[in-house]
């Protein structure tokens, strides 16, 4: 009863606009006094923290964060979309296609969700407008590609997944890979429906030359090298994760430095963002291990686990319950608070039924982002909408149907499937 309570205070103070660490460390703080009093409560936020910060593990957040944002100030977002505009520009709905590809393409050096819509929407709205595209189908050929942001590796969401519940952060990564294919596979699917339905709202582009399709790709060999190595590197046991996160970050350093985007001054803020945005995700994680020992503590998740089991439910029924969970909370929460609230109560249930932790782990990420492009919340859709005022929220929405519903379909896929998630990490172990 006390954690439930304690849940509800939980939701009750992000609703009131209270960021999410100090929600969980005043929760986690709270309950666990209510159960061991002040002084043991006091010794326990003290000793979480000193043990998160050690973990070895949580090297790799800062890294890719620093990876990412190296890559963001090298100016790659134009030729990613150049480049996949060489190949599929000329089709009908293509450049909406084009955007997909190269949301794909920077998420792979990203690994965040909303830095790759905003990103991607500098570059390709003015080219979709300038071919008369229909505003619901380009902003949401962005909005949903930026998803992809938080399932590709290296995924800021997967790392903190894989901290939160001790899962290989490595095996995460390859399981990742797949699925994020199978999405881009959906929203290229999602694209050709709706021009299909409307050919007006994706007018065909320029056809371009295979010597112009050449010079576009060699405009990007390189940090396609970077993420071939670090996945490779990963996939074949060279590198652990924290070293492919040292390997991309040095490899972004040297690609933003040889195209002439560094110098002290900017070299200084991508530090120093890297080290705000880092500084932040160590203190949610803090306040995450805190508010999972309360539930613990309160017995929360071993009732849980005992009332699943005294009712007989099937594993997959357990599945679809927490799937539709996560619909309903994508609707009012974004996808870390999501994931920081809902693992550590679900994450039990699901290994006691026998699922395997990384592909829950990847099924999480799918579910939520879903959320980041369903109403009323979508909080991609509205990052876009604050920088493009003039195109309102409900063209947008409509727009994003056949891409949610395509997102739905990839969910049903790899839960029926499991296979398709596992393929890659059970290769590594061999």
């Amino acid at each position: 009863m006390l954690a439930g309570g304690a849940f509800l205070v939980l939701f009750a103070l992000l609703f009131s606009g209270l960021p999410i660490v100090f929600a969980l460390f005043l929760v986690g703080f709270s309950g666990s006094a209510a159960l061991l009093g002040p002084g043991a409560a006091l010794a326990m936020v003290g000793q979480v923290t000193f043990d998160t910060v050690r973990n070895y593990n949580l090297a790799t957040l800062p890294l890719f964060v620093l990876m990412g944002n190296f890559v963001a100030r090298a100016r790659l977002s134009s030729e990613l979309y150049e480049a996949a505009y060489a190949f599929l520009g000329h089709r009908r709905g293509g450049l909406a296609m084009t955007t997909i590809l190269a949301c794909g393409g920077f998420s792979s050096v990203c690994g965040s969700s909303m830095a790759t819509a905003s990103t991607m929407a500098r570059v390709a709205m003015p080219s979709m407008r300038a071919y008369g595209y229909s505003e619901g189908l380009a902003t949401a050929s962005i909005a949903a590609g930026g998803t992809l942001g938080i399932l590709i590796p290296p995924s800021v969401i997967l790392v903190i997944y894989g901290i939160m519940t001790n899962t290989n952060i490595g095996a995460l990564f390859m399981a990742g890979v797949m699925p994020g294919v199978i999405g881009i596979l959906g929203y290229l699917g999602a694209v050709a429906w709706s021009v299909a339905r409307d050919p007006a709202a994706g007018p065909r582009g320029e056809r371009s030359s295979w010597a112009q399709r050449g010079r576009a790709v060699s405009r990007v060999w390189g940090i396609a090298l970077l993420f071939v190595v670090m996945l490779g590197g990963i996939y074949a046991g060279v590198f652990t994760p924290i070293e492919a996160a040292g390997v991309g970050a040095f490899g972004a350093f040297l690609f933003a430095l040889v195209r002439g985007a560094l110098n002290l001054r900017s070299l200084r803020d991508v530090l120093a963002e890297s080290m705000r945005t880092s500084a932040v995700m160590l203190l949610v994680l803090v306040g995450a291990v805190l508010y999972n020992n309360f539930l613990d503590l309160s017995g929360f998740t071993r009732v849980l686990q005992e009332a699943v089991t005294a009712f007989g439910v099937s594993p997959l029924a357990v599945m679809a319950v927490i799937v539709a969970i996560y619909f309903v909370l994508g609707c009012v929460l974004e996808s870390l608070s999501m994931v920081l609230l809902t693992v550590p109560v679900f994450f039990p249930i699901v290994t006691g039924l026998g699922y395997d932790p990384v592909w829950f782990g990847v099924i999480v990420v799918v579910a939520t982002e879903i959320s980041l492009i369903t109403p009323p919340v979508g909080f991609n859709v509205f990052m876009l909408h604050s920088m493009l005022p003039e195109i309102r929220v409900g063209v947008m929405f409509r727009g994003l149907v056949p891409f949610i519903a395509a997102d739905v379909l990839r969910l049903a896929l790899l839960i029926a499937v499991p296979v398709i998630t596992l393929w890659l990490p059970g290769l590594m172990e061999r």
